[in-house]
Order: structure tokens, then sequence, then C-alpha cells
């Protein structure tokens, strides 16, 4: 076999790449690599701290594409559009607290407004260049779950304006409940990607990835627990009224995470970065500006040291 074909870490795999300097379409191998994003509402800090990174070392060209689930798909589409280091002013406390706000729900409204965040923030208070994710030769994916089927969906097909991205956005952060009814794209409703797919590894690997870097936004110390008989029994009836597609991933969605985390964990193929073990937790609807602060902090420290080598490594 030659070398150049030879079965290569991920880590290897970005080096050779970054080394060479190659575009998506002109490489000079066999491989296909994904950056996969885990969502996870507040979560998302961790992992755009970890694009950010990523933005720095200037690495994106060595992937093919960036699948995001959730909040992971806020983050890649920073990455993508060039402006990861620039927005991690959208973690301020005066943009989190107007998008995340409790108190709205006592007045029928949603506790988690994507609709102000994508139109309102990404448009005109931290913008973000969507014209420039269309145009990126690394493909965006972002991941949503079908409110009819229950089925993840990939909606890069559906990207052909910033229109459509900012609607693509609204689909994968859905949150049942907390973000309001399922989402219009393409003739199909779309809810919160984490029902179905919070870490898109498996979409991914059906369309061809052979390599994937997985940023994660749970520590290797956390585990998914099980919703509150009072939260299962909301969800369950908002579900079956907006979303009864849906219902099975909700039900089936820790086993399904637990499942993953034990596959990924072995897999070879699979490089996963995680925040360290004493980084805060954080809540879906953290809002706490020191915590949030803290772990933007450190989910750019642990890409930054798990992937600084490989920006510089001649193979």
């Amino acid at each position: 076999m030659a070398d150049r074909d030879r079965p290569i870490s991920v880590g290897e795999l970005i080096a050779r790449r970054h080394r060479e300097a190659n575009l998506p379409g002109l490489r000079g191998d066999r491989f296909r690599l994904a950056l996969i994003i885990e969502g996870g509402s507040a979560r998302g800090v961790y992992s755009h701290g970890m694009v950010a990174a990523i933005e720095e070392l200037g690495i994106l060209p060595s992937f093919d594409a960036v699948y995001g689930a959730s909040a992971g798909a806020l983050s890649a589409a920073w990455l993508l559009c060039g402006r990861a280091r620039r927005a991690k002013s959208a973690w301020a406390p005066e943009i989190v607290n107007r998008v995340i706000t409790p108190a709205r729900a006592l007045r029928g409204g949603v506790v988690v407004d994507t609709d102000y965040l994508v139109h309102t923030v990404y448009e005109r208070i931290v913008p973000m260049d969507f014209p420039a994710i269309l145009a990126n030769p690394v493909t965006f994916h972002p991941i949503a779950t079908d409110a009819d089927t229950g089925a993840a969906a990939d909606l890069h097909a559906e990207l052909t304006d910033p229109g459509s991205i900012q609607a693509a956005l609204r689909a994968s952060t859905r949150l049942p409940i907390l973000a309001g009814r399922p989402v219009h794209l393409g003739g199909r409703r779309f809810v919160d990607a984490g029902l179905s797919e919070a870490v898109p590894v498996h979409t991914a690997r059906t369309q061809g990835a052979t390599h994937l870097l997985v940023l994660r936004t749970r520590r290797d110390d956390e585990t998914v627990s099980r919703p509150s008989a009072l939260e299962n029994l909301i969800v369950e009836r908002f579900l079956a009224r907006s979303a009864p597609g849906a219902l099975p991933a909700w039900r089936t969605r820790v086993q399904r995470h637990r499942d993953d985390d034990r596959d990924f964990a072995s897999d070879p193929a699979v490089l996963q970065i995680r925040p360290p073990r004493g980084a805060p937790d954080i809540g879906r609807i953290d809002r706490g500006a020191t915590r949030l602060q803290e772990a933007l902090t450190l989910g750019h420290a642990a890409a930054a040291r798990a992937l600084s080598p490989y920006s510089t490594l001649m193979l």
C-alpha cells in the first residue's frame, strides 16, 4: 500500500492536509474528514471556544464537511464564515440574558428566543457572514429532527441563500417547549437536533466520512440523565401535539446517547475533544456570566492543546 493511502489517524490526516494546503475537491488522498459538533443549548459555549481555536490554528481547510447539531450548528456556522473568534462577544451577558429569559414563559413566550438570536444578534449585533458560509468549499451540514418522522435530517440541501441558513439554524436549535413550535423549511417541519442525533456522527458516516474530529460539550465524566417524570410528561404532551413523529426519538435519546458514547470511545477513526474534568456544569438555559466565560476559555484551551501539534507537524 502506498504511504499516501496507508491507514492514518485523525490527527495525522489533519496535519497532512494542513501541510499540503489542498482544498476540498483537490485532495491527494482517498479520505473524507468531517468535523462534528455536539449540541447542548447553552453548553454550546464550550464548542464555540473550540471552533475559535480551530480558526486560529488555520486548520479548517483540512476538513471536507462540518456537521453541527443544535448549538453545535451555531458554532459550525461561525467557524465556516470565518468569524468564530470575533463572535465570542455573542456570549456577553447582555445578549445571553435577552436570548434566554425564563420569565417570558410566565407571559406565554419562549424561554430561548432563537428567532431573536438568528435574526437580530446574527444580523446586526454580532453579524454573521452568511454568504461566506455558502461560498466555503468546506460544506455545512446543520442537523435537525424531522417533526413528522423523528429522523435526523441533514439540512445542507436547503442552504441556498442567507435566509435559508437562518431558517436551518432556527430548525436545528428549536428546543421543544423552550424555543417554540417546529420550524418550516423545504416543505417539512423540524425541531431540535438533540432529539434524534445530538452528536451527528452517524449522519456523517452515512455520507462517506472516514475520519471524524468530534467536539463535545460534555466532560468525559458527565452522563446524560433521564428527564424527571414531570419534564417527561410536559415534553411528551407538547410533542404529541406539535411533533408527533419525534416522540420515539425523545423516549430513546438517553440510551442512544450512552450507546454512542461507548462506540465513539472505541473507534480509532474518531478523535474527541471534550471540556476538561473540573470544568463547570452548564445547564441548557444557563445564564451565569462567570460560568459561561470560563467555559468559553476552557473550550478554547482544550481544542488548542489537542490540535496545535497537527497545525505544524510535517508528515
